[in-house]
């Protein structure tokens, strides 16, 4: 080894303490692979997140977003509608299609989108969202945009699509949550993959709400303009997307201090119809602001509105057209036969004639209800209905109620029947008008094997002795009646009723000879249609009280209205002939302030319970009752006293009805005279059939019943529910069967053939075969009011 100094380099011991040994055995190692390590960051620069750890967060929330977004397309399904996206009203129009009443709390009417005119739907997608046909179901971007608007104080914005909206109003709800909003984003997505744009536009249509209690296109379009969606001027549809916005605050009715800010919105929703070539410009520049109608509240059920929707819906069901559970669920739009101007006059008629005439005072004014119909009898509707003073007081439809008995209303299908069936008497006279019965008080029905045992009371115990058919129904005579539905037949009396409308189920509808005075049941509305009837030449089809059915725009099939001539027209025009004479000079003489050629009937229910006046021209029937029933209970009272009369009767208040609404009702039509074809026989001039001998009747007139004396046991009442006129001398049948004396008059006394001094029948006539006729007519007519030997008491008139 050399003495010389080594030239050695410097071990830097930190170097090689810090450098660990990679296994390679050289020195100077970079680490384990050989890289150099990171040097550590320090300062500011430590809160600055590396690449690695942008792309990591950002591929983390982008995981998490297609996962969340799979996961809740999974999970989130469409639901069922909600209620009350669902729930409708029932819409009641009258025929000329103004609205009668809605029968539901949701003012909704759902309609199909062909049904809105385009120019609407125009309206709507300018308003609401131009881009609905081409976009996405939902805009991401509006959603963050109306997000951060509504985050920095510029007030809550709209970043709904059409789709989404639809989906809040039909599926959802109107919550404000994140909840609601993220079920909204899915169920949208879900629902354009489903359905088409066409009728996701259609169902927003029908949900949204345009104040006014107004939901959907068209209820909007009958709250504000009180028209139909298909008869909207584009004006007025830009007017109703404008309410989208703010409902209440765009009223320029309800808030006419809004009116400049509703005008910049209708504005803003014509100029976007016209950047998106929906409008024409010359157009535009003429559309003025259509103003809308003033706000009106609920169409409740109140007044006559609640009977006239209870005897439709009933009318539905009871036709099998729509079973009581489906029409429940609403939706569906009902034009009724009702026309308006002849149901206000039917309404008018009677406030005027029957409740004006009510006084607080009377007791018995209390108990006082009415009910009326009127079917046009070539068609069979019905177009007008009074059910009671209303609905929401009165719940009972006094049109079509069957609990009251018809009185001698039902007569005349005695005589039809007798006609129909070419009757004879019990000695062989074929039944006519001019035909003599013996009329006298208490007289035994005689059949075939002798008495029946049934001896029906006159009015006032009135006997008449032998009166024609013609003059028995003017004074309505019971005896004679009663024996007529004998010689006929009782069943084939109660076919006849039926042939003509009265339900066969009717309740007291019992073929015995007591039929003949009205012991049934039927409704006004029943008896309506059976006078119809005959009005109709004997063609006789059922009512019907609706013309149209649709819903959702689809029309619900409608039975056809079959006609059939169930009697012959000989029958029915005879019965007509003699029905006209008790208008001109019988007990319905009050009919003739209708100022037309009238036929028609009284009656008077047993105890005065009711008072009926049925009768027809040859182009409108209609029948008027007035019923007496306890408010508190509901039993059926006597009407003695009310409206300040001793009695009410068929041929007062009823028949002044029936004649003021006659006479409004057909006030624009032309006058029609009855085109009548008679039995042989039936002329009011040809002589009367005289009695044979063995007849019912005696050849003269006698003050002697012919029948057994009342305490006879061939007198008895008969096991038959009572007439209901004239059953007893109690007065408690005011038609009587007689309407004895005048006919109208007061009472009578003597015996038959007496002197006629009274001026019964209102002044028109004295007591044919009546004895001595002492009282006038209760001042419906000429005569004067004298006291009879038995009083003053008022006849049917």
């Amino acid at each position: 080894m050399s003495d010389d100094p080594q030239n050695w380099a410097p071990r830097d011991h930190t170097d090689a303490a810090a450098t660990p040994d990679d296994g390679s055995g050289a020195p100077g190692a970079k680490g384990k692979k050989g890289r150099k390590k990171r040097p550590r960051r320090t300062g500011w620069r430590r809160l600055v997140p590396t690449w690695r750890m942008v792309l990591g967060t950002v591929l983390g929330i982008a995981l998490l977003l297609v996962g969340g977004f799979i996961a809740g397309y999974q999970l989130v399904d469409i639901p069922a509608a909600n209620a009350s996206a669902t729930a409708q009203s029932n819409v009641y129009l009258y025929q000329d299609g103004s609205v009668i009443a809605r029968d539901g709390e949701i003012n909704r009417e759902k309609v199909q989108l062909s049904q809105v005119p385009l120019t609407v739907q125009h309206a709507v997608l300018a308003a609401e969202d131009r881009d609905f046909y081409s976009e996405r179901a939902v805009d991401v971007k509006a959603m963050v945009r109306a997000a951060w608007n509504t985050l920095t104080g510029k007030g809550k914005q709209g970043g709904s699509t059409i789709t989404q909206q639809y989906v809040k109003n039909y599926y959802l709800g109107q919550e404000q949550t994140v909840v609601r909003k993220a079920k909204e984003f899915f169920i949208a997505v879900k629902l354009n993959r489903e359905e088409s744009k066409d009728q996701i536009f259609e169902g927003y249509l029908n949900t949204s709400y345009f104040g006014r209690n107004a939901y959907g296109i068209q209820a909007a379009a009958q709250a504000y303009y009180g028209k139909n969606v298909e008869d909207l001027s584009t004006g007025e549809g830009a007017y109703l997307a404008s309410l989208l916005n703010a409902p209440s605050a765009y009223d320029v009715v309800v808030h006419p201090e809004n009116k400049a800010a509703a005008l910049g919105r209708w504005n803003y929703v014509l100029d976007g119809m016209v950047k998106e070539q929906w409008l024409g410009t010359a157009e535009r520049a003429a559309t003025k602001f259509p103003v809308p109608g003033k706000a009106k509240p609920a169409t409740g059920l109140s007044g006559q509105r609640g009977y006239l929707v209870q005897a439709v819906e009933d009318y539905l069901t009871g036709n099998g057209i729509i079973d009581e559970t489906t029409l429940a669920t609403g939706g569906y739009r009902i034009t009724t036969t009702l026309e308006k101007k002849k149901q206000k006059a039917l309404v008018k008629a009677v406030d005027t004639q029957v409740m004006s005439r009510t006084s607080d005072d009377r007791e018995a004014d209390r108990n006082v209800r009415v009910g009326g119909a009127s079917i046009a009898p070539g068609t069979g509707e019905v177009v007008a209905m009074y059910g009671g003073i209303d609905y929401t007081k009165q719940y009972v439809n006094n049109a079509t109620r069957r609990d009251y008995q018809v009185g001698s209303t039902f007569k005349p299908f005695v005589f039809t029947s007798a006609v129909a069936n070419d009757s004879t008497t019990r000695d062989g006279r074929r039944i006519t008008p001019n035909t003599i019965y013996d009329g006298t008080n208490k007289r035994t029905v005689q059949g075939p094997g002798g008495s029946t045992g049934y001896a029906p009371a006159n009015e006032d115990d009135v006997s008449y002795g032998p009166v024609t058919v013609r003059t028995a129904t003017d004074k309505s005579i019971n005896a004679v009646y009663a024996q007529m539905a004998q010689d006929v037949g009782p069943g084939k009396v109660k076919d006849t009723a039926v042939a003509l409308g009265i339900p066969a189920d009717t309740p007291d509808l019992t073929a015995s000879p007591s039929i003949a005075l009205g012991p049934a049941t039927a409704s006004v509305l029943d008896m309506t249609e059976a006078y119809a009837t005959l009005a109709n030449h004997g063609r006789h089809g059922a009512y019907t009280l609706v013309e149209k059915v649709s819903k959702d725009g689809a029309d619900v099939a409608l039975p056809g209205r079959k006609t059939k001539q169930t009697v012959t027209r000989e029958a029915a025009d005879t019965t007509t002939s003699i029905l006209r004479s008790v208008v001109d000079g019988g007990t319905g003489t009050a009919a003739q302030a209708a100022g037309r050629p009238a036929a028609g009937k009284t009656g008077t229910a047993e105890e005065d319970k009711a008072a009926w006046f049925a009768g027809y021209t040859p182009d409108l029937a209609t029948v008027i009752a007035v019923m007496g029933q306890d408010p508190d209970t509901g039993v059926q009272k006597p009407l003695y006293g009310a409206l300040g009369l001793p009695r009410v009767n068929g041929g007062g208040a009823p028949a002044q009805t029936w004649a003021a609404y006659t006479a409004a009702a057909l006030r624009s039509s032309d006058v029609q005279d009855f085109d009548l074809e008679l039995e042989d026989g039936a002329d009011e001039s040809a002589p009367p059939t005289t009695e044979e001998p063995g007849s019912s009747a005696p050849a003269e007139p006698s003050d002697t019943p012919s029948g057994p004396p009342p305490s006879s046991p061939s007198s008895t009442a008969p096991t038959t529910p009572g007439p209901t006129e004239g059953a007893t001398d109690t007065g408690g049948q005011t038609d009587g069967g007689t309407d004895t004396g005048g006919t109208d008059g007061g009472t009578t006394g003597g015996t038959d053939g007496g002197a006629d001094t009274g001026g019964g029948n209102g002044g028109n006539g004295g007591a044919a075969d009546g004895g001595t006729d002492t009282a006038g007519g209760d001042g419906g007519g000429d005569g004067g009011f004298t006291e009879g030997a038995r009083g003053p008491r008022p006849r049917d008139r």
